[in-house]
């Protein structure tokens, strides 16, 4: 991409508050810088909200949200589709914004931009499906009425690793299910979900549906809004700490809370394993998005049979990767997010080094502007390393090893976490095992990537509260009512 083409992109992105259907500048005229992460240049300057123009936006969510309610079904369809055509006729704009922002290489950020904008089709088609049920109770003194309702208005946080896909998965339910909301985005990638929004205003979303603040003071804009009284839902994907902060604000309230937290990844890879297809499916559980995602896999747990096998494979393949900045043809590691992340990688390395870990490859910060940070290898991971315990969040593959499928099991188990595991195995019964032995949200059999429109996305433990995507996403949107009706015969 040409640097006219990234400012031509810029040009077309909103740096506002949108409130109420109209884009408009912080109350208090102050901005913030958004950097790209591969060359430390400014992007853009986006107006910095604050707790009263998180106020003012809880005010049109909350004005808004009767007739949206009341809008018919169809009609909530028919913007969510014509946002999703939208997107797909964009999607070359989007991916470069991604890139720009977040630093992703550019194909991966084209694959988030099928990824997020299919929540936005899923949830387009589901929101006329929204049933209940009628029938005789069973005394046969009345009938019941079981219907769906929105739960009213809603706060949405997004965070900054996958900039359009997380603001779809939010969004797409809350609009379905006749919601209205005030998305926060991370700070650090707020250009996507403002591009989104226009999208949205574009499709003929009404004026107050969606709210959007953008801030570097997110304690002030979440916590004003999540102590209104009339707010009735919270949606955070985020940190595990930052969500049980979150979660002792809402039992106040006694909001609805879908919560997708912190995740710390087991990679299960057994004897009897197509090494060839584990090594593929590492290459994508680990390596994609940088490696900073909660879906990431985290611990690499290889029978010792084949350790030496896989960890050549893999290793080869390591070595092979290119980093630069994502817009560059054939990149396949870009920066990490900014600084700190890529500290922490060097840390968790350093510490697992300490504990008699042998760094194969990489384990180094990469010279040069830009916080990138090489693609890594370490084997022989000693229990009591922090790199067992910690969210790594970036390009950095662990292998411990097991002999025993119990002690497998209970290594991938042994986390206060649970979003995810993968595991590779030829055998079946073993298959079925695990899904009934690992203590996670989702589990990925002989593969690398879980993730679906379609598929109800969290964990258990401290990775979570509720689903989103599939079904199950809709719901957490949706409140149940019973209504009892006197038997008409009596």
């Amino acid at each position: 991409m040409t640097v006219a083409a990234e400012k031509a992109l810029l040009e077309k992105v909103p740096t506002g508050l949108f409130v109420g259907g109209e884009w408009r500048p912080a109350t208090a005229g102050s901005t913030f810088s958004v950097e790209d992460p591969a060359t430390g240049s400014v992007l853009a300057e986006v107006a910095n909200g604050t707790a009263d123009d998180a106020a003012a936006a809880l005010d049109a969510a909350v004005e808004a949200a009767g007739s949206w309610a009341r809008t018919p079904p169809r009609e909530r369809s028919d913007i969510l589709r014509r946002t999703f055509d939208a997107v797909r006729a964009r999607a070359d704009e989007f991916a470069l914004l991604m890139t720009m922002e977040m630093g992703k290489p550019l194909a991966e950020a084209r694959g988030e931009v099928t990824y997020g904008n299919e929540f936005l089709r899923w949830f387009s088609e589901e929101a006329v499906r929204i049933a209940g049920r009628f029938g005789t109770n069973p005394e046969g003194t009345g009938r019941m009425i079981v219907s769906r309702h929105p739960v009213g208005p809603c706060h949405l946080i997004t965070p900054w690793n996958f900039p359009l896909a997380m603001a779809t998965r939010k969004i797409g339910p809350a609009l379905a299910a006749g919601c209205t909301a005030v998305v926060k985005p991370a700070e650090l990638t707020p250009l996507t979900t403002l591009l989104l929004t226009s999208v949205l205003a574009e499709a003929g979303l009404p004026a107050g549906v969606v709210n959007v603040v953008t801030t570097t003071d997110p304690g002030a804009v979440s916590g004003t809004i999540i102590a209104d009284p009339r707010l009735r839902k919270l949606s955070f994907t985020g940190s595990t700490p930052v969500g049980q902060r979150l979660l002792g604000q809402a039992a106040k309230g006694v909001l609805r809370t879908s919560m997708e937290l912190g995740g710390n990844a087991p990679f299960l890879v057994f004897a009897d394993a197509d090494v060839d297809a584990a090594v593929e499916g590492a290459m994508l559980a680990k390596f994609r998005n940088v490696g900073e995602a909660c879906t990431a896999a985290n611990r690499f747990v290889v029978a010792a049979e084949v350790a030496d096998e896989f960890t050549a494979k893999v290793t080869a393949r390591v070595e092979a990767m290119r980093v630069g900045r994502g817009t560059e043809d054939g990149v396949q590691i870009g920066p990490l997010i900014n600084e700190a992340a890529r500290e922490k990688a060097g840390a968790l390395v350093g510490d697992a080094v300490d504990h008699g870990a042998e760094i194969v490859v990489g384990g180094r910060a990469v010279d040069g502007p830009g916080t990138f940070y090489a693609p890594t290898v370490v084997t022989g991971v000693r229990p009591g390393s922090r790199i067992l315990r910690e969210e790594i969040f970036g390009p950095v593959l662990a292998i411990a090893t097991f002999d025993e499928e119990a002690e497998g099991v209970r290594l991938a188990n042994d986390t206060e976490y649970g979003l995810v595991a993968y595991a590779y195995t030829r055998d079946l019964a073993r298959g079925l095992r695990l899904v009934d032995a690992l203590q996670t949200g989702m589990v990925g059999l002989n593969t690398g990537v879980v993730s679906n429109a379609a598929a109800p996305f969290g964990g258990v433990k401290q990775s979570g509260l509720g689903r989103e995507g599939g079904l199950e996403g809709l719901n957490e949107y949706l409140d149940t009512r019973y209504t009892l009706v006197p038997d008409p015969w009596a």
